[in-house]
């Protein structure tokens, strides 16, 4: 969170309605957004066993387009997007030349030479200066902040599709994991992603703001009765460390690689062109020293971002996220450690406020839902 003045805070075009709803409302990344409603817990459970709405309009936009704009994607991320079809996605990283993550985004081929990225609220400004200035040698490729185009709206949770479906043609039940498809929600124009933050099934719908109000009313109204409820962040954080998914400038950011993170998945090594390959392919041959894993208390409290890791009396890594989960209902948490603390089962001592806890190495992710009850054909639902 911030200490911005909520008078400099920007709002999303279903501020109003957060209001309405007795949405707590936090500064959060430069936006006044809402961090809980009925409460974090309830929430996060609503998500785990029915659906939840959560308003993500914070989220930036970058479109990329022209003849060399897939040219250009392939220089600016690390995952290979001539792998995408239009109407296809895919998780990927915005890479420093050391290799490090200036951010992470969702890529999406909205046609053959037109790409939309997803990116963090908080990095917009700079990653669409940054994307410029990599791409501005590529040759026909325009760059567009196009943030404010679009109000973004995820449904998540095992009832998502059974609410949804009724308020449009597209036939959800064809459409699989990170794979998108455009019609109408609810009467407004959208673009409608199976993809998620949350370790559910679920949707992320792109609609013009001035109809969010509008999509986000229908959708409560179609999920009445399911009871799904509006989400705020609060949740959705729980939700996402469950789901042991990483969130830039807590687990990832300009100090960490993919290789460090667990991401190696998302490097496409065949991509010659992206920015950072030569210093991951160092780091690669050498190994990495580190690594982020997921842990659970074994002592009673609780690591946050931020907590050290101790070893022989002095820090060897850092705990990046940690909570108590309403749905496992254990401490959990991730942290970077050195490659030989970090295979599961190993015991770590973390320090909490000054005591020494103990911790051990487990495999993630710490929650993975039951495909069977939820199907959803493809790549595993991570966005953010």
């Amino acid at each position: 969170m911030t200490d911005t003045a909520t008078a400099e805070l920007k709002k999303t075009s279903l501020h109003a309605r957060h209001r309405a709803s007795h949405g707590r409302m936090v500064p959060f990344a430069g936006w006044e957004m809402p961090v809980e409603y009925a409460g974090i817990v309830s929430e996060h459970m609503a998500v785990r066993t029915r659906a939840g709405v959560f308003d993500v309009s914070h989220m930036g936009e970058i479109e990329i387009a022209g003849k060399n704009a897939l040219a250009a994607v392939r220089r600016i991320a690390c995952n290979d997007a001539a792998q995408l079809a239009p109407g296809q996605a895919h998780y990927s990283g915005l890479l420093t030349p050391e290799g490090t993550f200036l951010d992470d985004m969702v890529v999406y081929r909205m046609a053959p030479s037109h790409f939309l990225l997803v990116v963090n609220a908080g990095n917009v400004a700079r990653d669409y200066a940054w994307i410029r200035e990599q791409v501005s040698t590529v040759g026909d490729a325009a760059v567009i902040d196009s943030s404010s185009r679009y109000a973004l709206i995820a449904l998540q949770g095992p009832a998502s599709r059974a609410t949804l479906q009724p308020l449009t043609a597209v036939e959800l039940g064809e459409l699989q994991a990170f794979r998108f498809a455009h019609g109408e929600v609810a009467g407004a124009r959208a673009t409608i992603s199976r993809t998620g933050y949350t370790g559910e099934d679920g949707f992320e719908i792109f609609v013009p703001p001035n109809m969010a109000e509008r999509v986000w009313a229908a959708i409560l109204e179609s999920g009445r009765a399911a009871d799904v409820v509006p989400v705020g962040l609060g949740a959705r954080d729980t939700l996402r460390l469950e789901a042991a998914m990483r969130l830039y400038g807590n687990d990832i950011d300009e100090s960490t690689s993919p290789l460090e993170a667990g991401l190696g998945w998302i490097v496409a090594w065949d991509n010659e062109t992206f920015i950072g390959r030569d210093r991951l392919l160092e780091q690669k041959a050498r190994g990495v020293s580190r690594k982020l894993v997921g842990f659970e208390m074994v002592d009673r409290g609780i690591a946050r971002h931020g907590h050290q890791v101790v070893c022989d009396g002095g820090a060897v890594g850092m705990v990046t996220s940690g909570t108590h989960t309403p749905y496992l209902k254990r401490a959990i948490g991730m942290a970077y450690v050195p490659v030989e603390q970090s295979r599961p089962g190993t015991e770590l001592a973390i320090d909490i406020r000054g005591r020494l806890s103990r911790a051990r190495v487990v495999p993630t992710p710490f929650y993975k839902r039951d495909r069977d009850a939820q199907p959803a054909k493809g790549s595993p639902l991570i966005s953010r």
